[in-house]
């Protein structure tokens, strides 16, 4: 089912955007609320019109920690994104972007933190409202551990944003 989800999210951004044109932001800054698998804060700055920096700070538990090896994950991770708009759809926009994670995690294995590295990728969907300083957006943020258990992949990273733009 989420393959499917993805899938079309993925064709409905290709067919209903234009390649050449660039991307106009509405804001410069937005700070708010990520929810998801992790629950956390935001912060997206544009660097250029269509080119900005996501920080997201996430807190995770996982009260069934022996499916995914921990029980507690504290995440920092930033992504550089690539907006685009999307035809006849005023304020919405299609984004996508690479960055990396760094943070700590509580294992089952022996209940001591480590390190965690990952590198991150990002691809979704991005809203300003034109009357209010309201950001929404809906993502896929899915992580490569890089450490302790480089290999592991996280395809679970599905999340949307509310911030506040100024």
């Amino acid at each position: 089912m989420k393959k499917l989800l993805l899938l079309s999210l993925t064709v409905a951004i290709v067919l209903l955007s234009q390649t050449e044109s660039k991307a106009q932001q509405s804001y410069k800054n937005a700070f708010g609320a990520r929810l998801g698998a992790a629950n956390g804060i935001t912060f997206k700055t544009f660097t250029q019109s269509n080119r900005a920096w996501d920080f997201i700070l996430n807190f995770q538990s996982n009260d069934n920690y022996h499916d995914r090896g921990y029980r507690e994950r504290v995440r920092f991770t930033a992504l550089y994104e690539i907006h685009n708009p999307i035809n006849n759809a005023g304020g919405l926009k299609y984004y996508y972007g690479v960055g990396g994670t760094l943070g700590s995690s509580k294992y089952r294995r022996d209940d001591e933190r480590k390190l965690y590295a990952g590198l991150a990728g990002v691809l979704g969907l991005d809203y300003k409202f034109a009357e209010a300083p309201i950001n929404v957006s809906l993502d896929w943020k899915p992580e490569l551990e890089i450490a302790p258990d480089a290999g592991d992949f996280d395809s679970q990273g599905l999340g949307l944003s509310i911030r506040f733009t100024f």
